[in-house]
């Protein structure tokens, strides 16, 4: 025993060591020469981070496409910093959460073109169809081969930030047969004055999963819009903690570190982990 006035020893923290032997890290494969959407045959590199355990066993995994692919995983990569989606990964890992994402570069000055559903008069726009198209119809075929996806909708999903937000909002409804979840992040709602409203409200019910968040740092207008959306989706049928998971994150800001810490608990929501679709 210690003896009078000792300095009692530490308590030990098993749960956190537990927590850590069931972090499962992955591995990220890149893909390069596959046409990209210009229709020139300009190759669109590709990222691929498969689970662990991938190619060792016979299961399969869901599969999620994200865009601006080059801020995904590498900072050294990025326009402004990475979101460590490894990070993130790893830990939705520990809450049952695991998948396929397919991480494709954006087009570089064709980015707003690309992700654009609309023709904004100030920055242009309105290829997004023709983006969506070339993800559904070229690139998936492609990863279905490579890699061992679930390949039904219900395990097909789109996910993005800012423009990739809005790109990912409008595939959902424009390819329904092919995507069943779609991650919404910080959506740049304003593009093409709103247009995104009409749009969303114009299209029949999709049955699918939708996780819509914003952080509170990012402006009034859009925090207003994000809420507005919200609304929207609520009316059409998306009932919150079932088809709907809405996040405000009070000290989220604009930028990909907060849409990677984000992700941890978005991936678990999107792929429907019990425990995981309350908004909040």
């Amino acid at each position: 025993m210690p003896h009078e006035g000792a300095t009692p020893p530490r308590p030990r923290r098993p749960a956190r060591r537990l927590a850590r032997q069931h972090r499962r890290e992955g591995t990220l494969h890149l893909l390069d020469g596959i046409p990209g959407p210009q229709g020139d045959g300009t190759p669109r590199r590709v990222v691929v981070h498969l689970p662990a355990g991938h190619g060792e066993t016979t299961a399969r995994w869901p599969v999620l496409y994200m865009h601006d692919g080059q801020n995904l995983f590498d900072d050294a990569t990025s326009f402004a910093g990475s979101w460590r989606l490894g990070e993130a990964l790893a830990s939705a890992s520990r809450l049952g959460a695991e998948a396929i994402v397919v991480g494709v570069w954006n087009g570089a000055e064709r980015r707003l073109w690309e992700y654009g559903p609309f023709v904004d008069p100030q920055v242009g726009g309105g290829g997004a169809r023709e983006y969506v198209d070339w993800l559904c119809d070229v690139l998936r075929p492609i990863v279905d081969a490579r890699y061992r996806t679930v390949r039904d909708r219900l395990h097909t999903g789109i996910a993005g930030s800012s423009m990739g937000g809005l790109v990912s909002l409008h595939a959902l409804f424009h390819r329904p047969e092919v995507f069943g979840f779609a991650g919404v992040m910080s959506p740049s709602l304003w593009f093409a004055q709103g247009a995104i409203f009409d749009f969303v409200e114009r299209q029949p019910f999709v049955d699918a999963r939708i996780y819509l968040d914003t952080g509170m740092r990012e402006g009034e207008r859009t925090l207003a819009n994000a809420r507005r959306l919200r609304a929207l989706l609520e009316a059409k049928g998306y009932r919150p903690g079932e088809r709907l998971r809405y996040v405000e994150d009070v000290h989220g800001q604009h930028h990909e570190r907060a849409w990677g810490r984000r992700f941890r608990k978005a991936l678990p929501a999107l792929l429907a982990v019990p425990g995981h679709g309350e908004s909040g």
